[in-house]
């Protein structure tokens, strides 16, 4: 049986958490759509960083961006992106009842998992549009949702590689 906290019931501050990357990127990927046009970007620091405007069909990097169905592509990406919000979602109200590494990390996998699937949905596509390149590397472009992803599971990953305490 697992052990309740006696504390306030915090899920509700998950859901704010969810909700403002949900918000922060849809804001961002509406100012780039009016602002840069598909397949230009904007300079931020010369040879560094770029806002782009990328219309990605596949998954992350790009991946199966060039199938031969990409109609099934998205379908799989969109019922696997359902699918990992439910698990997202039973998780963090199993373990979100008090704040915490590990529910703050799933809140922001939660935010960045909706965010894109909302775009797969209504679009057919992600709008990507961080460029980053360091030295002779070409960082794949990226959005606010795929951060927040990558944010959650390496405190997911850094949660997990903590010396757990005894009880």
């Amino acid at each position: 049986m697992p052990v309740r906290s006696a504390g306030r019931d915090m899920r509700w501050l998950m859901v704010v958490v969810a909700a403002f990357i949900i918000v922060l990127d849809r804001v961002t990927k509406l100012w780039i759509i009016r602002h840069i046009l598909p397949g230009h970007g904007i300079v931020v620091i010369p040879k560094v960083f770029r806002l782009t405007h990328v219309l990605n069909t596949g998954a992350a990097f790009s991946m199966f961006e060039s199938s031969a169905s990409p109609l099934l592509v998205r379908n799989l990406l969109i019922a696997f992106s359902i699918a990992a919000v439910v698990v997202v979602l039973v998780l963090l109200w199993r373990m979100g009842r008090g704040v915490s590494l590990t529910a703050i990390a799933l809140a922001l996998i939660l935010g960045g998992a909706m965010g894109n699937l909302y775009d797969r949905i209504r679009y057919a596509h992600v709008v990507d549009f961080l460029e980053v390149h360091i030295v002779h590397y070409h960082w794949p472009d990226f959005n606010v949702a795929d951060s927040a992803i990558v944010v959650g599971a390496c405190l997911l990953l850094l949660e997990m590689l903590r010396p757990q305490r005894s009880e």
